[in-house]
């Protein structure tokens, strides 16, 4: 009886502990794969719905954004809680190769000229070598921008799968 119970706690434990900020596939794969195109899909309407808001700094609500606080905010608003910083939202998921791209996954820069992580965004888009994403700029706000740009093509630190 006090092994059961001591199962018991591990079990609720471990299920309360559960990250909600990775969706791990279910025995169905072709379900789970459709549902994750899906919610994908979901994901970058919603940011695309935000082109234009204005940048600002520590912004997670449609008056402005800052690059983390865009994604943490569409996101938060399908229930997958990221942190307020692209150098903690780096640390989520997996790091993927960048010939593995997938629509969906955040792509984290360096631009500050540090080795540090400073910045982020969605992929919207990939054909050939160029990646579009979505992210919000200082200078322009929530914007889509590509790899092939000379400034994310110096910055480009690294792509993690978040959705999978």
């Amino acid at each position: 009886m006090k092994h059961l119970l001591y199962l018991l706690l591990i079990l609720i434990f471990f299920t309360a502990c559960k990250s909600t900020s990775v969706i791990i596939p279910s025995k169905n794969t072709e379900v789970n794969t459709e549902r994750t195109r899906h919610l994908i899909a979901q994901l970058i309407h919603s940011a695309s719905e935000n082109l234009g808001v204005k940048y600002k700094s520590g912004g997670i609500t449609k008056a402005g954004f800052d690059c983390s606080g865009l994604l943490y905010f569409v996101f938060n608003s399908y229930k997958i809680q990221l942190p307020h910083s692209s150098l903690e939202q780096s640390k989520l998921g997996l790091i993927i190769d960048r010939d593995n791209i997938k629509k969906g996954d955040l792509i984290f820069f360096k631009t500050n000229r540090k080795s540090q992580i400073n910045h982020v965004g969605m992929v919207i888009d990939i054909s050939d070598d160029n990646v579009k994403f979505i992210h919000s700029s200082t200078s322009r706000g929530v914007i889509i921008s590509s790899t092939k740009e000379p400034y994310y093509q110096s910055s480009f630190a690294q792509v993690n799968r978040i959705i999978r």
